[in-house]
Order: structure tokens, then sequence, then C-alpha cells
């Protein structure tokens, strides 16, 4: 046996280590060069690892959620010339003309999923994205019998969404429906244990420091978004066939942009290593986004030079690629302060953790018709909540207040977000 050891590479920026989200090979595979064998991550990005060779899987280090030292064995091949020709396609058995003839006759066997390219399957290679790949792992689907559509034969989440309708659909004709009991009631037993790898497990990190070292201070204001939401829908009425709709939070940064210049404390990062508090004049803004791996921060650069419309361009921009996997380290670093909003869900008040090293974040809740009194006489308008949690240390509870009325009185008018000087 002629072995081959894989070491953990060195991924760069002092990286020392790390952890093993999945295997896609095992013990006693035929891999060829190149093929995708595992999923490592840094505290920076998740990274696909290629086989440097072919060969023979003789040994793997690390279950998921393991920690592998950069320079320790990862994989170890049996790389003799014996190994290629097991990778050859067996040839086609000889099947009698009988045989053939009721093959012909049989009807053919219902299709699950579609065909993954031939060429891919020859070489072994499945292009897909970290997010794809776990999706698949838990849907139970084999990524290697799934079509890509991407870019050279890549696998997307649309991909593995058409694979399991056309999985599922016969056996929902052909499966017997259950009767419930008399109530419809029953006991549930049982547990599941999830182990904490990956995306998740930086995110339960980075949180918990973040709520540990910081001291939060929150603040929650109700604004009359009334006027801003007349404003809004005139402003989508007038988009071409589409296009886009603006929602709140391109007014919102916008306004940010202007009311931080005036608060230059709650656009700021807190150096640690150095005891430096280090205030920013642009305004990279983070826009918290759900992703299928967990919560990310993809980053709006230099929003204080973008219009209203650019401002909506760009977040969406930076958020579909978040969603999909396509954001690398610097679209998802650098913010001086982050926008976090839960849309329809956004609820009354919440209380969002800071964005370490920043200094403040803005909770964006739901806006709702709601009565109010105006000058005396009870009146409907429309009605948000900006929850914003400051880091104590460093923002005064008086400085984040006046931070948020100033943003408060621009929502409220929103023609002051549009004026010079």
């Amino acid at each position: 046996m002629t072995r081959y050891v894989f070491k953990m590479p060195d991924l760069g920026e002092g990286t020392v280590e790390a952890e093993v989200v999945a295997w896609h090979v095992k013990v006693g595979d035929l891999v060829t060069e190149d093929q995708v064998m595992a999923e490592v991550m840094t505290e920076k990005a998740a990274v696909e690892v290629p086989a440097p060779v072919t060969g023979r899987v003789v040994s793997i280090t690390g279950a998921p959620g393991d920690m592998v030292r950069v320079g320790a064995e990862l994989i170890v091949f049996d790389t003799e010339s014996d190994a290629e020709a097991d990778l050859a396609p067996e040839p086609a058995p000889r099947v009698a003309p009988a045989a053939v003839a009721i093959a012909q006759a049989a009807p053919p066997p219902p299709v699950t999923a579609p065909a993954a390219p031939a060429e891919a399957r020859k070489h072994g290679r499945v292009m897909a994205s970290p997010a794809t790949r776990r999706r698949a792992r838990e849907a139970g689907l084999d990524l290697a019998q799934v079509a890509g559509s991407g870019p050279s034969g890549r696998i997307t989440r649309q991909d593995i969404d058409a694979a399991l309708t056309g999985a599922a659909a016969p056996a929902a004709a052909t499966a017997p429906a259950k009767r419930p009991g008399a109530t419809g009631l029953a006991r549930r037993t049982g547990t599941e244990e999830i182990k904490v790898i990956g995306v998740r497990r930086i995110i339960a990190n980075r949180m918990t420091d973040a709520k540990r070292n910081i001291p939060h201070f929150a603040y929650v204001e109700e604004v009359d978004v009334s006027e801003l939401e007349s404003l809004r829908q005139h402003l989508n009425s007038r988009l071409p066939p589409g296009a886009s709709s603006l929602t709140y939070l391109p007014f919102l940064i916008a306004a940010l942009a202007r009311v931080l210049e005036d608060y230059p404390q709650c656009n700021a990062w807190f150096d640690t290593e150095r005891n430096v508090v280090v205030r920013h004049r642009a305004l990279h803004a983070g826009v918290a986004t759900q992703t299928p791996d967990g919560l990310k921060v993809p980053v709006v650069r230099h929003a204080e030079a973008l219009n209203l419309w650019e401002l909506s361009d760009e977040i969406k921009r930076v958020s579909e690629a978040a969603r999909s996997g396509k954001a690398g380290k610097e679209a998802l670093t650098g913010s001086t302060i982050t926008v976090t909003s839960l849309g329809k869900l956004g609820g009354i008040v919440s209380t969002p953790i800071i964005n370490a090293p920043e200094m403040a974040i803005i909770g964006v809740n739901k806006a709702v018709d709601r009565p109010v009194v105006m000058n005396g006489v009870i009146t409907v308008r429309r009605i948000m909540n900006l929850s914003s949690s400051f880091d104590h240390r460093f923002v005064d509870g008086y400085d984040a207040a006046a931070m948020i009325q100033a943003l408060k009185d621009m929502l409220e008018h929103p023609a002051t977000i549009f004026m010079a000087g």
C-alpha cells in the first residue's frame, strides 16, 4: 500500500486550527483528485477541501464539530495503481434476448429525482455550496443524483427544492392516510440531540461574548411612520414593472447616515486589544439577515454616499448573497453599526444584541395601524417601534436617547432625510 497523508492546510490569517463541519467521504471510499472530501470552518469562513490525489480513503481524523490543528493529519489515502482501476466503470453485463424483451415490456421505474450530469457522476465531483450540502443531508438526498443548473453544473438551492418535490410526489399519491384517534391527541416521546457546529457554533460564541463583555443599554421609541408610509407607497407606485419595491430599511439607513454625523460615538468600534474607541466617519451599515446557516450580517459600505434607490439595491444584493452562501468574508465584516429587522414578524419590542466590536444596533419592529391622540382627537396612525441597544461603557443613556430621538424626527418627517445641511 502506498500511503498519502494529507494534513490540515494553513487557511491563512493566523489560523491555527479549523473545525470539521462535514465529511463527504468515508473510510473505504474511492475518490478522485479534486473531489470535495470535507468541509471545514475557521472563525472567518467555511472552506471546502478537495482531495489532493486519487485513491482509497484509509482513515480520517475528526468527527463533525471536532477541531483539528493546522498541520495535523486529516485524511490518509492508499494511492496504489489498482485504486484507479477500481474507479473505472464496470462493463455492462450481457443480457439474454428474452430478458431484453421482458425489460422492454415492463413499465419504466418512477423517477425520484433528476439525474445528475453524466460527466459529474463519472468524475465523482459534486459542486454545491455548504448550505446546499447541509440542506441535502437534512433531507436525506444524494447530491450525486441531482442535476445542477448553476455554472459548471453547480447544484443550487432551487435544484434541491425541485429534486425534493419530484421525490415526494409519487409517495404522497400512494401513502395511506393516517386515521387519528377519537380525540386526535397522542403522546409524543423521545428527544433529539443536535450538535452545535459550524456557523451556528460561531454565532453562539460571538453572541455569548458580546452579552458577557458588553453592558447593554436598551432604549425603545415609538415612531409615527404615517408620512413615511405615504411616501414609500407613492414612490413604489412609480416603479417600472418588475422592479423591487422600497421597504423601510433604505429610508432608515439614509436617515442614520445623517444622524450619525452628530452622534459619532454610536458609529464606532471598541478595539479591546488596544483599549481604544475607533470612531468612523463612513457609515458601513450591517444588515442582519436570516440565512439557512443562521444569522449573518452582510455590509452595505459607504451608505452615506448612496441615494435611496442605490441603498435599496445594495441591501437586496448583499442580503441575497448572504442567503445563497455567496457572500465571502469581506462582505460579512467591517460594519460600523447594524440594523436588524424581523419584518412582518417584528413584534412590538425586541432587545437586539450588539454586533461586536460595534457600539450600537438598531432593531426595527413591525409597523401597524394604531389609534393615537393628535391635537386632542383620536385618529389612526401608522406606528412602528425602534428597539435599540448601546454599549453603555462608551455611549451614555442621554446620548443614546438623543440619537434615537433625532432618528425618529427624520422618519416622522421624511422630507428632512433628503435636505442638505
